[in-house]
């Protein structure tokens, strides 16, 4: 049951002056704009007992002090003099540790005073009353005057019934911003899951940090993610410090994103606490970006949590409300579905496009390929039978240029096939994982197989392979400014070697550390070896990744070099 405005006051108030309050009433409730509707409540009391100078304190969620001073009746070269605003200390704290009225005929003969600050007007009369909304106290309203006169205790019965309706237009003024905010996170979850299903990896991820930056009114926003089982990533950074957060890895351990990763709920701090404070998760951005209120937030689909937004304001910003985080957490959610949906999406058309390749690649082989041969076999045999040797030397180029195509078109099946086995399987996985980079890079990478690579029947080994190329690639797309990449594979010598360089800036102190020790330790495991540096003239990466094809055996003679000829986009067989 909502309370009537005026409710509360203990006795009968001359008409004229009930006349005052109503007029008054009906100025505050009209408006629905919280910043409006505070301002107007202080000047609305001012008027009504003729106080020269009013604030309204806004209590901070710690209960403890103020976090917001709306005032009236100074000038702004005033202000300026007195320099920051009252934190809840002296009088105004009084009010704030037992919320009720406080008239004063001479605020300083009160011991509780704490003193004005220098270039503070006088003040001698002084009033408080506190504002509740919904039964908890939202704030104070403070009333002071220059000279001598004291506020009666109809002034006290006027501010408190005020303070009744004020409280009633701030819970609306604040559902309806609730309400407004509320449209404009579901508006921005509708535009976001589309752009999340038409983007592509960390395009997506930006579009989602962006829009949280924008909605949640924060100066920072940090997607992070496990970079493996022990590190975290930050893959894209909006808002201060952006450059610095960007590609920055931590310790997972002890994180606040490992605790949220975990619980899969997300963690609010009204200030964010010293991180060398022992049980406390860490907030690691926040030793870069000087942050103040902050919330972690879980990324967390229907199958798991695959990261956590990291969202801060400055020090000394408005804490998070429990109706922005509970917004902003089912943004995240919907956000990590939608990103699980467009992974699902791409694997399906990418399983469609196989199957396509599929047949074709058998077709090739069962029937083109086939013919030619059948066709060569009969050509070779019409040589045989002549006894015209121009005639043979004519059927023998034939046949050799029949052969030429049977062996391109193999390797456009190698290009097409889809895996069939864990050796099929490492060629087109190559491929694939070339492909998928071509949107970050901006090109097509060359990619050579050499030997028998479809005699890897390994599967952990592919999938060691497959790192190595994805790592390089990654790198190559996130810093080097590359406009070539080569990727060669080679079999030779019971060994396999892997090269990916590229003509970029090299490598640079912000690419993944914990990537490349990932390599580093793959090849170790296997007995094999592994290096990164510049390339061919000093330009540019080389990264070199060769194991022994059976364990125990060295890496050494393995090192593939660029020969014979790399097509875009198809791999060449030598």
């Amino acid at each position: 049951m909502v309370s009537r405005p005026g409710e509360g006051v203990q006795h009968a108030l001359p008409h004229t002056t009930t006349r005052a309050l109503l007029r008054a009433n009906r100025t505050i409730i009209a408006d629905l704009s919280l910043e409006s509707v505070l301002k107007r409540i202080v000047e609305v009391a001012c008027e009504l007992v003729g106080a020269a100078y009013g604030a309204l304190g806004v209590i901070g969620p710690d209960g403890t002090g103020l976090q917001e001073f709306i005032h009236v009746g100074m000038d702004a070269e005033t202000v300026d003099r007195i320099g920051d605003l009252p934190r809840g200390r002296g009088l105004l704290g009084a009010l704030i540790e037992d919320p009720c009225p406080i008239r004063l005929p001479h605020i300083g003969e009160d011991p509780r005073s704490a003193g004005f600050p220098a270039g503070h007007p006088e003040m001698k009369g002084f009033l408080g009353v506190p504002i509740r909304v919904r039964d908890e106290v939202f704030g104070n309203l403070y009333l002071a005057s220059p000279d001598r006169r004291e506020f009666t205790a109809e002034d006290e019965e006027l501010v408190a019934a005020l303070a009744a309706t004020a409280g009633i237009a701030i819970d609306n003024a604040r559902l309806y911003e609730e309400s407004v905010q509320r449209q404009e996170w579901l508006e921005a979850t509708t535009d976001t899951t589309r752009k999340v299903l038409l983007a592509h990896g960390d395009q997506a991820l930006r579009a989602i940090g962006q829009r949280v930056a924008e909605l949640a009114e924060a100066d920072v926003v940090a997607v992070v993610l496990p970079a493996d089982e022990e590190t975290l990533h930050v893959v894209v950074a909006v808002g201060l410090d952006a450059d610095r957060l960007l590609d920055l890895e931590y310790p997972m351990a002890g994180s606040v994103v490992e605790s949220v990763m975990t619980s899969g709920r997300p963690q609010v701090f009204v200030d964010v606490v010293d991180p060398e404070n022992p049980g406390v998760p860490r907030i690691v951005i926040s030793e870069i970006v000087q942050l103040g209120p902050a919330m972690a937030l879980p990324l967390a689909g229907s199958e798991a949590v695959r990261g956590v937004l990291m969202v801060g304001r400055r020090p000394g910003g408005a804490p998070f409300t429990d109706a922005e985080v509970a917004m902003a957490t089912d943004f995240a959610h919907h956000a990590a579905v939608a990103l699980e949906l467009a992974e699902a999406r791409r694997e399906a058309q990418r399983a469609l496009i196989m199957e396509d390749r599929s047949r074709i690649a058998r077709d090739l082989h069962d029937h083109v390929i086939q013919q030619l041969f059948a066709a060569g076999m009969t050509l070779q045999g019409a040589a045989l039978r002549s006894d015209d040797e121009a005639v043979a030397e004519l059927v023998g180029g034939v046949v050799d240029q029949i052969d030429d195509a049977i062996r391109q078109i193999r390797t456009y099946i190698f290009h097409l096939r889809t895996p069939e086995g864990p050796g099929a399987g490492l060629r087109a996985w190559v491929l694939g994982l070339c492909s998928e980079a071509v949107p970050a890079l901006g090109f097509t990478p060359r990619v050579q197989f050499r030997g028998p690579v479809g005699t890897v029947t390994d599967e952990e080994l592919a999938d060691d392979v497959c790192a190595v190329v994805r790592e390089s690639l990654s790198n190559a797309a996130r810093h080097s400014g590359a406009s070539r990449v080569s990727v060669v594979a080679e079999v030779k010598d019971g060994r396999l070697a892997v090269v990916v360089e590229d003509d970029g800036r090299g490598i640079a102190h912000s690419a993944r550390r914990s990537g490349l020790r990932n390599l580093a330790q793959r090849a170790a495991a296997r007995g094999g070896r592994y290096d990164v540096g510049p390339g061919p003239q000093g330009r540019g990466t080389r990264v070199w990744w060769a194991v022994p094809l059976r364990r125990g055996e060295p890496a050494e003679g393995a090192v593939p070099t660029p020969r014979g000829r790399a097509v875009n986009g198809s791999a060449k067989e030598e």
